[in-house]
């Protein structure tokens, strides 16, 4: 009887404690421009020193996805592949195939709606958006040849790629933020902070919820201004969202997103906002570009994917007579 109290005796100086440190979690915030967006953090931790610590690097994470796996920077290795010849195997650092396997995978997923070798096409966006006219029809012909999914391969026990067509380019900016979220979010639970947001552009990671609440709200943003962006509660999960509310360019009376269309090459033309909730950052990312760029039944095979939890389709606000 004495051990059987001794042993209940502990255990309520055990949830006593537990409760305390709980109770004493801290709410700390960060920010940090990376991947040409801003990341940020918001945790709770025992003191300001072990949030920074673990903060730290969790954007060391970050920044070492951003220096493989940009398009922007010539010297990462991923830019540095355009320069192999094709058909001949390249050796990848671990962190950049896991980026390229788990994007080859989530194109071929979605029937090509999300494509990481819209690398040419990309350049061709950026030239047109700071140019303000669309590319000539030959230059766009070159682009949309040169990229596709199937365009090259990767041997999983050598960690290799083969390129199989020229002038191939990759753009990861549909994965890489989603992915770098995922890394940070487990650096941070590896440090002991397991109360945690990410923000990373348009994707949000989330572990568990704060202290007392039953989980993150989360706003999602749609084209219409006429109501209050939709509140979700969520925790250990990921949501992302896809549109041109930021980044489109007119030509000519006529709206082209960012989001590319593999069939055409161009930006979208037709108005579209999508947000994926997931696991995962690296799904949601990639899958609500996927969403924007589908078609009904390609949409509908997205949302039965493992991992996807809810897909949202945001269309913008048509006035109405009684609006105005």
């Amino acid at each position: 009887m004495k051990e059987r109290f001794n042993f209940i005796g502990c255990l309520l100086l055990f949830l006593l404690t537990l409760i305390t440190e709980v109770g004493a979690a801290k709410k700390y915030s960060f920010e940090r421009p990376l991947m040409g967006t801003k990341f940020s953090i918001v945790c709770y931790a025992q003191n300001n020193e072990v949030a920074e610590k673990a903060v730290e690097k969790a954007f060391s994470k970050a920044e070492a996805i951003n220096e493989a796996a940009s398009d922007y920077l010539p010297k990462s290795e991923l830019s540095r592949l355009a320069s192999h010849p094709i058909n001949t195997p390249i050796q990848l650092s671990p962190m950049l195939y896991e980026l390229l396997d788990n994007a080859r995978r989530l194109a071929e997923a979605t029937g090509g709606a999300y494509d990481p070798t819209l690398g040419p096409l990309t350049k061709l966006w950026r030239e047109t958006r700071a140019s303000g006219r669309l590319p000539d029809a030959e230059k766009l012909a070159a682009a949309r040849a040169a990229s596709g999914w199937r365009h090259f391969t990767l041997d999983a026990k050598a960690r290799k790629i083969t390129l199989l067509h020229k002038g191939m380019a990759f753009d990861l900016g549909g994965i890489a933020k989603g992915y770098a979220a995922d890394l940070m979010l487990e650096s941070l639970a590896f440090a002991g902070i397991r109360q945690a947001l990410i923000t990373a552009g348009g994707d949000i990671r989330l572990g568990d919820p704060p202290p007392g609440r039953a989980g993150w709200n989360v706003a999602l943003k749609t084209f219409d201004t006429h109501k209050n962006d939709e509140i979700l509660t969520l925790s250990n999960a990921a949501v992302s969202t896809s549109g041109d509310l930021h980044q489109s360019v007119e030509i000519e009376g006529i709206y082209y997103s960012h989001i590319l269309d593999p069939a055409t090459g161009l930006g979208l033309t037709s108005r579209v906002a999508a947000s994926v909730i997931a696991t995962e950052a690296k799904l949601s990312d990639a899958l609500a570009t996927a969403v924007c760029v589908g078609d009904a039944d390609e949409v509908d095979s997205i949302r039965k994917l493992p991992g996807v939890r809810e897909v949202k389709v945001h269309q913008p606000h048509v006035a109405k007579p009684e609006d105005s």
